[in-house]
Order: C-alpha cells, then structure tokens, then sequence
C-alpha cells in the first residue's frame, strides 16, 4: 500500500495512515537476492505448528528444505511442532526434512495446556533463529515465496520488530469458490474489536492470519494466548511493547486452506472476544472512561487499484430508542394544551 498518499480519511487515525504507507509491501517486491544479502549474520528459523496435516506439511517443508535451506542458505532452521497429531502428520514431515518435536516434550516442566497458541509458544522455545517466521501447515498453495516476503520487512526495513502477512482468501465450499470470502472471524469478530479499542490496528488487512513473524528478543517478551487467540493478543500486545511503528504487513497474493465449519468459528469467535477482554483488563479501560471508537475500516479487494485493496471506512455508532414505557410516563405528564398527544391504541 505505498501507494497511499494525502490526508487521512475521516475515521482513520492519522498515524495510523501515515503506518500503512510506510510499513505495508507486496512480497513481490521483496526478492530472494535482496533478502539474503540483507541477512547477514542473522540466523533465521521457520516453525510449523501442525495437527493432523498430513496432507500438506510434507510438501510444505520439502519446498522449503530444498529451496531454502539447501540450493540458498536463507533459513538455518526448519522446525515443526506436532501438536498431539492422530494421523502420521510428525513422520511425514520428518521425512521432507523439518525437525520435529511433540508439542508435550518441550519444557515438559510446564503446565499443559492445549491450543494453536501452545503450539506455537513450544516452537519458539524449541527454535533458536535471531528471527522465527510461523507459517499455518494447512496451506494448499504453498510457495517459498511466503517465507521471503515476510522476511524482507524484518531483514530490510531499520526498526520494523514484526511483520504479518494478508493475502486473499477465497471461501471453497461445495466446489464453489467465493473470492475473499475467506476470513469470517476476521472480518465478523476481530476486525471490529480492534477498531473499537485499539484504532491504531485498524490498517491490519488481516489481523488473524497465520503467517507472521519477528525479532526472537521480541517475541520473548510477550504472551501467547494458548487457543486461537494468540494472533489477536500478539497483536495488541506487540503495539504496547515496541509500538506501531516496529510492526509491518505483506500481501503475499491468494492463500487456500481448509475452512471450519459453524461451531468451530463460533468457538474461534469466542476465544477471541475473551482474548479482547483480558486486555482490555489488564489495561484498566473501561468504554465509560475511554469511549470506544464509533469508526470501522475494512479493505475490500480491488485488483483495479495498485494495491489490489481499497479502503473503506464507516460510522457504524447506533443510538437507541428509550423504553417506551418511559416515553409514556413523559408525554403522561405533559401539558395538555398545545402539545402533541400520544394515543394508547393498545386493547
């Protein structure tokens, strides 16, 4: 999006604009030469969370064993964590190449706990790169691209501590594909919760994606919520430890995975607002005391635009009716004469 130019629209901070001009990319314009002469003596690791993935981890890791690790030594460490898999998910991934560990035998001193989160928490106990990328293991159009998009930021940029990834998402159900009709929690659940309490999140095109990474002394310093809101809660958590202006977005195209179904997103939806809600405790923020934000942005995929996003930006505040019964014992005490009367034409 560095496209954007002039003055913020009404409804979105200016330092937020002023963020998305300057900390959004397309991962085409990061090259693998340029990532790796920019590297240095920086050790890279690349951690798969993975449960029961069978079907896509091998091809995952083989690519990015032989294009990356082998033919160009940009990545110096391939790990994938097998969170409690049925299926042969940790032998198939062993065989492409990764290092695997069970999620269980690291810091088997811990409590356990269950979640994507935890898996992911295990993998940056396990890793050991200057920089960790987490990448999903349910990817159907994988391409090593996704891994040098997100380093180019990290590796090219001074001062920027993280960097997420958003991407396309098409919805495919029934053999039907519905273009960026992907991404329901997003858009239903997070999207509207950063807008309302933390505005200055609001340029994120996908808040929930799965596909981020940052600096290991940085990712050391911040919780990981065990269940599918950690991406939230990295979120916010990361704007109040390094500041907006340390985090950064690649458009990495199209991304296809699987999709949940109805109660799964419900429970997604649900982890996530509980997410919101310890932050917003920890805090000490009430809506009395620091009103939430009445404005919403969303990005609405436009490949007639450079950016291939358009923003756009609404007043959603709604205002209430009183009871009507407190309407009543109002106009029941107004003058009769020169006023307007409310009749009862209830039986």
């Amino acid at each position: 999006m560095r496209e954007l130019d002039g003055h913020a629209p009404a409804g979105v901070d200016p330092g937020t604009w002023d963020w998305l001009s300057r900390r959004s990319s397309r991962g085409t314009s990061w090259t693998l030469q340029r990532v790796m002469e920019a590297k240095g003596a920086r050790r890279i690791s690349v951690v798969l969370p993975a449960r029961d993935e069978v079907q896509t981890v091998g091809d995952i890791v083989t690519q990015i064993r032989r294009r990356l690790v082998e033919d160009v030594p940009l990545v110096d460490e391939l790990i994938v964590i097998d969170s409690r898999s049925s299926d042969a998910t940790a032998a198939v991934a062993a065989s492409a190449g990764a290092t695997v560990y069970h999620q269980d035998e690291v810091l088997p001193e811990q409590p356990r706990m269950d979640g994507k989160g935890d898996a992911l928490w295990k993998g940056l106990a396990a890793s050991t790169g200057d920089i960790v990328l987490f990448v999903d293991s349910d990817l159907h159009d994988f391409t090593t691209d996704f891994v040098v998009g997100l380093l180019g930021p990290l590796l090219c940029e001074p001062g920027v501590m993280f960097v997420k990834a958003h991407y396309l998402r098409p919805l495919v159900t029934d053999q039907v594909s519905v273009p960026g009709g992907g991404g329901r929690v997003s858009e239903l659940v997070a999207r509207p919760l950063l807008n309302m309490f933390w505005p200055r999140l609001a340029g994120f095109v996908q808040p929930l994606a799965g596909e981020y990474g940052g600096y290991r002394h940085v990712l050391e310093r911040i919780p990981f919520v065990t269940g599918y809101g950690v991406e939230f809660g990295m979120l916010v958590d990361l704007l109040d430890l390094v500041g907006l202006d340390a985090l950064a977005q690649v458009d990495l195209g199209t991304r296809t995975h699987s999709h949940q179904d109805i109660e799964a997103l419900g429970r997604m939806a649900a982890q996530i607002m509980h997410t919101a809600n310890t932050r917003l405790e920890r805090e000490h923020r009430r809506v009395n005391e620091r009103p939430a934000s009445k404005w919403l942005t969303q990005f609405r995929h436009d490949t007639t635009t450079p950016v291939h996003h358009q923003l756009v930006v609404s007043d959603v505040a709604v205002e209430e009716r009183p009871p009507l019964a407190d309407v009543r014992d109002v106009l029941a005490t107004m003058p009769a004469a020169g006023t307007t009367t409310f009749v009862d034409q209830r039986p």
